[in-house]
């Protein structure tokens, strides 16, 4: 009876995917890919053969399970832990490709495919983690690990997977296991649902049409081509559109001079997901922040806060608060003094207004003139994408050595993604880089790093990775290229040093490779960043797009010199969403909330400035709602603790590029990161703990 309902599911969920019955197909999944380096077949990929691999995968695994489970051999590390490290293939290689192109190139129909996978998945993770004879193996290896000569690394898997059983439920009472699948299920739908309306209010439901050019005063040049641009893919010629995607707001709220439309598009920006209508993120966030509460609690927390931050570097939620409250006093007195600067500026021109958050933008950018003397727009000719994309590979290089060959033999997934084919100083072969550059209506906001093929061993031959960097910088046009700002080439530096985490991961076991604490993640990507703005790595790549000339040490100066510009802004606003997601997470009642109150009042109470809003507000902080930061939006700062000590020893030294710092951090911080506890990790770069004093004194706190 089981089978058939499997089978007619099946059948089911396939045709729901467009799947013909009649039409015979071969499924790239099914089969090692045959394509250089077996990245995945993109080129062959039809969004129906997900639902198909999908199922297959999780009748693979399920018999790969039952055969751990009904294995008359006394439980081992070979038999039990390492079998269960190694299952999953198939499953595996689907998701990778699945759920990473459905951020970056979604569709109804692959939107209509996820919300299928969803109950499935998660009854999938939870038949495994609540699996009692799976758990009984486990916790057998376990008891007896000091009897089974075990090394190191094998001592820390078996420790791992004992831990995470018990962390996902393997020891509540048979109803509490029904009660936290029912958990699962229903946060795992709504996170979906969240992602989905967030997409909508951001690429869908709002766009700035402008007709008269008088409306473009202030704007560079560049910024009107790009709307112009725009205008014409959405099929309308002669006129200028801009949307909510960041490389198209944050210049027109830098430039333009009409205030009113500057108040337009960013509120459109901060009311996503809060307008009353099909896309409202309210009444998901609140079931959400509820249904965490009950969770946690049914595995033995009091608030879902504790159990997130209890697997992390900080242990307790006390410590985070108390970490990002003697932030927070250093840095919301240097963003008053910036609004007091603004409020000046804004006077002297008679413009009878207080300072709002639509014109942070617009005037911190006068500051940035008259202050520094320096104009983003004067910036961004030496800053062609090219170039920065040639200057982080020359960075990594220097310090380690690798190459990057350019491919253009290897699928893609949109003509205009990249790849590049990484080597060791040696010539020998260390994995593939997919750099996927610009928005599209189905792609979400932001950037990140993730891989189609995380680095592993298997069978005792090393899989060398496959990663990906995603990100929505400004198209190129007709008449330049893409141009980056500052930020956003920091950006792409930062999203490169979580490249190079994946590419140098040497781990052999899928449960520990790179596999960090969460307040970890974030220092490879974050010591990348200080590269992109040494002097002497700027003249090797910051160069006009026009003319080749090397950015002029005029500007180099004006680049240093502004280092501490609107740090109380970008620390505050930072920091208010930080505190948010732990407010929510410290909820230690399973009760629905009213969202915006709820915000109002964990604003108030920290002091916030009218003149900011947190970087997200509650309806589409992503991070913590549909993605795996809840409870966890503090680590970027806990992390950049730990990358100024750090690039401060690289300072220190004399030699930015020093070679054995370089290959200790690449040792002990990137390939065995997952070897031990990330503090100790870090101690063996170091040699010490690190300390806070770089941080404060790098953004001027101090």
């Amino acid at each position: 009876m089981k089978i058939q309902f499997v089978a007619i599911l099946a059948m089911g969920l396939i045709l729901l995917a467009g799947f013909n019955p009649g039409k015979k197909r071969v499924n790239p999944f099914f089969s090692e890919y045959k394509t250089p380096f077996q990245v995945p077949p993109f080129d062959k990929i039809d969004s129906t053969d997900y639902l198909p691999a999908f199922l297959e995968g999780i009748k693979q695994h399920d018999a790969e399970i039952e055969a751990i489970v009904n294995n008359p051999a006394a439980p081992d590390f070979t038999n039990t832990i390492l079998s269960f490290d190694k299952s999953g293939k198939l499953l595996t290689r689907v998701s990778k490709v699945f759920y990473n192109l459905n951020e970056a190139e979604t569709n109804k129909q692959m939107q209509l495919i996820a919300r299928k996978l969803s109950p499935l998945m998660s009854k999938h993770a939870d038949d495994i983690a609540l699996n009692d004879k799976l758990f009984l193996k486990i916790k057998t290896v376990y008891d007896k690990r000091g009897e089974l000569k075990l090394d190191a690394q094998q001592m820390r898997v078996v420790e791992k997977y004992f831990r995470d059983f018990q962390r996902q439920g393997a020891n509540l009472s048979p109803e509490k296991k029904d009660q936290l699948r029912k958990l699962n299920e229903e946060l795992s739908m709504l996170a979906l649902t969240f992602g989905e309306n967030l997409l909508a209010e951001t690429n869908e439901n709002f766009t700035m049409v402008i007709t008269d050019k008088k409306d473009l005063d202030g704007l560079p040049q560049g910024v009107i081509d790009g709307a112009a641009e725009t205008a014409k893919e959405k099929g309308l010629p002669g006129k200028w559109v801009f949307t909510l995607s960041k490389p198209s707001m944050i210049p027109f709220l830098q430039y333009a001079k009409n205030r009113e439309l500057r108040e337009m598009i960013y509120r459109a920006y901060f009311m996503r997901g809060n307008n009353g209508n099909k896309n409202d993120n309210k009444e998901t966030i609140a079931k959400i922040v509820k249904l965490r509460v009950a969770k946690a609690q049914l595995l033995g927390f009091d608030s879902y806060g504790a159990y997130v931050v209890d697997d992390n570097m900080a242990k307790t939620t006390a410590k985070v608060d108390q970490f990002l409250s003697q932030l927070w006093v250093a840095a919301l007195p240097v963003a008053k003094k910036e609004v007091a600067e603004m409020q000046k500026i804004i006077d002297r021109e008679d413009g009878k207004f207080m300072l709002q958050p639509w014109d942070w933008w617009y005037y911190a950018e006068i500051i940035h003139k008259e202050k520094y003397n320096l104009d983003e727009s004067e910036l961004k000719p030496y800053f062609s994408l090219s170039n920065v994309r040639d200057g982080m590979f020359l960075v990594a290089n220097k310090l380690y050595g690798i190459t990057f060959l350019k491919r253009t033999d290897l699928p893609v997934f949109q003509n205009d993604v990249e790849t590049y084919e990484v080597k060791e100083a040696d010539g020998r072969h260390l994995g593939i880089l997919y750099l996927d550059y610009y928005p599209r209506d189905g792609k979400r906001g932001g950037a990140w790093c993730t891989d189609f093929q995380a680095s592993c061993w298997d069978n005792g031959k090393k899989i060398d990775p496959i990663i990906s960097i995603t990100c929505n910088f400004t198209k190129p046009t007709a008449d330049e290229p893409s141009l980056l700002s500052w930020d956003e080439t920091t950006t792409l530096f930062h999203e490169f040093g979580h490249a190079l985490h994946g590419l140098f991961t040497t781990g052999k076991y899928t449960r520990t490779a790179g596999n960090v604490p969460q307040d970890y993640v974030e220092l490879p990507s974050q010591i990348n960043e200080n590269w992109a703005g040494e002097p002497s790595v700027l003249k090797a790549y910051a160069k006009h797009y026009k003319t080749g000339a090397v950015i002029p040490d005029s500007l180099i100066q004006k680049i240093q010199n502004s280092v501490l510009f609107n740090q109380g802004f970008e620390t505050v606003e930072y920091l208010a969403a930080a505190i948010l997601d732990m407010d929510y997470h410290e909820m230690t009642k399973p009760e629905e909330v009213d969202v915006v109150k709820f915000e109002t009042d964990a604003m108030n109470k920290i002091g916030l400035i009218s003149e900011i809003i947190p970087r997200y507000r509650t309806t589409y902080f992503a991070h913590i709602f549909g993605g795996g930061y809840a409870a966890g939006y503090y680590v970027y700062i806990w992390a950049a603790v730990l990358d100024a000590d750090a690039f401060n020893a690289f300072k220190s030294s004399g030699d930015i590029f020093n070679k054995d710092l370089a290959a200790k951090f690449r040792k002990h911080c990137l390939a065995e990161c997952g070897d031990d506890d990330g503090m100790i990790q870090y101690r063996k770069f170091r040699g010490m703990e690190p300390s806070i004093n770089p941080l404060l004194k790098r953004r001027g706190l101090q």
